[in-house]
C-alpha cells in the first residue's frame, strides 16, 4: 500500500489545472471568459458527444449561459443557483460538503460532481438518470432538496425580466424565452470548459512545463497498470457504472439500478474522471473519503 501511496497522489497533482482567464468576481465564483468564446477539441481526444453544431457557440450564449448559472433566480425562493453547489475553486464541485445543501439548508443525498469536459459525457448524475446535457439542469431545478422549483416557474420569470429579454434577444434572436432556449445557454457555458492543459497534458504532448520527474513517471506508470481501466486517458473516466466495493451489502442509494431497475445495477454509480480530483474532496458518491489517502487505501 505504501507504494501506492508514495506514486499515485503525484500524478494526480499533475492532472490538476485552472479555468482560463480567472479572477476574482464580485458577484459569483465563475471564470472570466476571454475575449471570443470558441469550443476546441484538444489534440488527440475523441469527439465529443455534444454537437455543438445544434447550439452554436457565441459569447452572447456563453454569457447568458454564465448569468443562469449563477442566478438563484433559478430556485423555488431565489436563494440558490447552479454555482451554489458547482463552485469554480472546487473544479466546479461543492468543495469539502459530502452532499450537497440545497434549499432551506437541506441536505441532497449524493456529492455533487466536478463540472468540466462536460461535452464528452454519455450520461449525467452518478445514476447516469440524464443523457444528455440540455437536459441535465432539469435535475436540480426540480430536486425538492436541491432548488425546488418547476422548470415553467422558472421561464415565467425569465420572461418577466426586462434584462433576461434582452440578453436572450441578443443570444438566440427571440425576447419570447422558452425553456429550450435556457437550457441551451446553461449547456453552452458548461460545454465549452475544457480541462486540457495540465501538466499531464503537456507531458503528451512534449510541450514546455511538462517534464516528469522520477516519482511522477513511476506514479504514472502504476496508475496505467492499476487505475487506467476504469479512468482511462486522456478523460480520464469510461463512462461506465462500477461498483467499487464501497458497501458489503446494498445500503440506502441503489445506484445505477435506480434508473435500469436491474438488480445487477445496486451499488454501481459512474466512474468520475480524475482530472481536478485534487480539488473536489470529499470523493465517492456519497462523500464519505475526505482524502485521496483514504481513497488509495479503500481500493487497496
Amino acid at each position: 500500500m505504501k507504494s501506492y501511496s508514495s506514486f499515485i497522489p503525484v500524478l494526480i497533482l499533475s492532472l490538476s489545472i485552472g479555468f482560463q482567464s480567472c479572477k476574482d468576481d464580485k458577484d459569483d465564483d465563475s471564470p472570466t471568459p476571454p475575449a471570443q468564446i470558441k469550443f476546441e477539441v484538444p489534440a488527440g481526444w475523441p469527439q465529443p458527444v455534444y454537437n455543438f453544431a445544434n447550439n452554436e457557440v457565441t459569447n452572447e450564449r456563453f454569457q447568458l449561459g454564465r448569468k443562469l448559472f449563477y442566478d438563484p433566480l433559478l430556485s423555488r425562493d431565489n436563494t440558490i443557483s447552479c454555482g451554489s453547489c458547482h463552485l469554480q475553486s472546487g473544479a466546479f464541485s461543492h468543495i469539502d460538503h459530502k452532499v450537497s445543501h440545497g434549499i432551506d439548508d437541506l441536505d441532497g443525498t449524493r456529492n455533487s460532481p466536478a463540472l468540466f469536459n462536460l461535452a464528452w459525457n454519455t450520461s449525467f448524475f452518478w445514476d447516469g438518470g440524464v443523457n444528455h446535457i440540455e437536459v441535465q439542469p432539469i435535475g436540480p431545478i426540480e430536486n425538492p432538496v436541491e432548488m425546488d422549483e418547476t422548470l415553467g416557474n422558472v421561464v415565467a420569470k425569465l420572461n418577466a425580466s426586462n434584462t433576461y429579454k434582452n440578453l436572450f434577444l441578443n443570444a438566440y434572436g427571440s425576447d419570447s424565452i422558452t425553456s429550450q432556449m435556457m437550457l441551451r445557454a446553461i449547456a453552452q457555458f458548461m460545454g465549452v470548459m475544457v480541462s486540457s492543459n495540465s501538466k499531464y497534458d503537456k507531458f503528451i504532448r512534449g510541450e514546455s512545463g511538462g517534464t516528469f520527474d522520477a516519482q511522477e513517471l513511476n506514479g504514472l506508470d502504476l496508475f496505467r497498470q492499476k487505475c487506467a481501466s476504469c479512468h482511462s486517458e486522456p478523460l480520464f473516466t469510461d463512462h461506465s457504472f462500477r461498483n467499487n466495493g464501497l458497501d458489503s451489502v446494498f445500503i440506502n442509494d441503489p445506484g445505477r439500478a435506480h434508473i435500469t431497475l436491474d438488480p445487477n445495477d445496486e451499488g454501481k454509480f459512474k466512474v468520475p474522471s480524475l482530472r481536478n480530483v485534487e480539488l473536489s474532496y470529499p470523493y465517492m458518491h456519497d462523500g464519505r473519503l475526505k482524502t485521496l489517502e483514504k481513497v488509495l487505501d479503500h481500493y487497496a
